[in-house]
């Protein structure tokens, strides 16, 4: 049975943060990430949240 797929949030090593949809055994090469979030909405808020703590930077 196929699980639905999850929303993460890498931090590449520019300081940008993307946000990708992956699965939870899919491990990404990145130093921070975070998730997985059910929607891409919810990964959206986040990473605004992450760009206004100063952990991301905005594009």
């Amino acid at each position: 049975m196929n699980e639905p797929q999850k929303w993460y949030i890498i931090k590449g090593k520019e300081g940008y943060c993307q946000i990708i949809l992956g699965e939870d055994n899919n491990v990404f090469e990145s130093e921070l990430k975070w998730g997985p979030f059910n929607s891409q909405e919810e990964a959206i808020a986040k990473r605004v949240g992450l760009i206004r703590a100063g952990k991301c930077q905005p594009k």
